[in-house]
């Protein structure tokens, strides 16, 4: 490929990311994320509870776990066969209950119970990686630190063809590449939203889908389905 049309292709690039976030934050003007929480640790919580989870069911679990256990020490503090039932409906409760229960015994012992803010420290915890940690850096703490690479957005990303990786961190580094940095939370979110609206996993919902004109999946999904 030559200079000049790289350059065109670069071009049309940015302007096509531009108007598919243009489109994206009028559907979804205030994306905030479906869990329910009301400080860092909660979130926290929270979101390592979702994983292979709805978070319509870990909110329902936390109703009553946020009132059982209020701070980090009371998480340390908690038996490990007891925590296990307490979380159980979220699935994989043995390995979760192990990892919170472990994560906040490390809050107590080396950050006084609070959360920390960096990339660096959260993902040192115990059952924290880099889309846990973006989730609570940017939910609790507003630092876009990146993008949350959770099921829609691997598969929005893909469809769309803003990436080409199965590996979320490579797609996270592809997606932080075109957008800009201080919409890299909301960005994750609103994909996140549209692909538990319209862009489904089995039967995409292409012809009321307000990215159809930028969409290069959506004549295929459109030919199999519609």
């Amino acid at each position: 490929m030559t200079k000049a049309k790289s350059k065109k292709s670069d071009q049309k690039a940015k302007e096509r990311i531009k108007k598919i976030l243009q489109l994206l934050k009028k559907e979804y003007p205030h994306p905030r994320i479906a869990l329910t929480y009301s400080n860092p640790l909660e979130l926290l919580i929270a979101v390592i509870l979702s994983a292979q989870c709805t978070d319509a069911r870990v909110n329902e679990v936390t109703k009553s776990l946020f009132r059982k256990y209020r701070t980090a020490e009371d998480y340390a503090e908690a038996r490990q066969e007891e925590f296990e039932q307490d979380i159980r409906s979220t699935g994989f409760f043995r390995s979760k209950a192990k990892n919170i229960i472990a994560c906040c015994k490390a809050l107590v012992e080396h950050h006084n119970g609070k959360v920390p803010n960096t990339m660096e420290e959260l993902t040192k915890l115990a059952g924290v990686g880099r889309k846990t940690a973006n989730c609570v850096l940017g939910g609790a703490y507003g630092i876009c630190s990146g993008v949350v690479v959770d099921t829609h957005v691997k598969r929005l990303a893909q469809r769309l063809r803003l990436s080409r990786h199965d590996d979320p961190e490579k797609i996270e580094l592809d997606l932080m590449e075109i957008v800009p940095q201080p919409e890299w939370y909301d960005f994750g979110n609103r994909l996140i939203w549209h692909g538990r609206k319209v862009c489904d996993a089995r039967k995409p919902k292409c012809p009321e889908c307000i990215l159809r004109p930028h969409c290069p999946s959506a004549e295929v999904y459109l030919r199999k389905y519609w």
